[in-house]
């Protein structure tokens, strides 16, 4: 009977603290650090997978992914117009102008492969000369 209990005894030992650190690992906790604005305080074990790109995105990269998806339904022409207008709405985004032109400069040479004068003929004064650098460097 002495060796029974012992066996108990020493597996309880190994097992319990065992589930107690699971269980609270796995547990949801309020994380009182958090901002009180903030849509939920509640962490999860996966909470740091589960965030998106989008969520972590700077307001000019969300103009820029938004103006590229644009370019590649429409036009490099009404892309270009709207980074125009943001950055007339916006001041803020003036800044990083010159950076998403080249970008879109880079996607319309890469939408018109064939022709970086189709590319070019889109051109705009937005940014200076950014989107028609942006097309000549993606010809190289």
């Amino acid at each position: 009977m002495n060796t029974a209990a012992r066996r108990i005894g020493r597996t309880l030992a190994f097992v319990l603290p065992v589930v107690l650190v699971l269980s609270g690992t796995l547990a949801v906790t309020r994380v009182p650090w958090a901002d009180p604005r903030a849509e939920s305080q509640f962490l999860t074990a996966s909470a740091d997978k589960a965030s998106t790109r989008a969520q972590r995105l700077a307001p000019h990269e969300q103009l820029r992914d938004r103006l590229l998806a644009e370019l590649q339904e429409k036009n490099p022409g009404v892309a270009l117009g709207h980074l125009q207008e943001e950055t007339n709405r916006r001041p803020s985004l003036a800044k990083h102008c010159a950076k998403i032109a080249r970008a879109l400069g880079r996607a319309a040479a890469a939408k018109y492969r064939r022709s970086t004068d189709r590319a070019q003929s889109y051109a705009r004064p937005v940014c200076d000369t950014s989107y028609a650098s942006g097309v000549l460097q993606a010809r190289d």
